[in-house]
């Protein structure tokens, strides 16, 4: 029973898709922040501030690869379960 993976175990790729979220938000944030002053008619901000709502785009695609990076964990572990089972029934 102790192949078995325990629930609260963290998957290769985890790391990267919290990550991914935080940043995401942080963006997200950024973005309403810099649009708000266009709906309220006061002053824009600074230039820099559209480069933060660049950081949607950056955390989506760093947990893009956290999923990818879990898949391919899931696929080398299917793929070597499937290898020790077929080395069992061959017995």
């Amino acid at each position: 029973m102790r192949d078995k993976t325990q629930a609260n175990s963290a998957a290769p790729g985890d790391g990267l898709v919290r990550a991914g979220a935080i940043v995401f938000f942080v963006g997200a944030v950024a973005t309403l922040v810099t649009v708000a002053p266009l709906f309220l008619g006061t002053t824009p901000f600074p230039t820099y501030m559209f480069g933060l709502s660049m950081l949607m785009g950056v955390g989506f695609a760093v947990a893009g690869g956290g999923v990818l990076r879990s898949a391919a964990a899931g696929r080398r572990r299917a793929r070597a379960a499937g290898a020790v089972s077929g080395q069992l029934s061959e017995q």
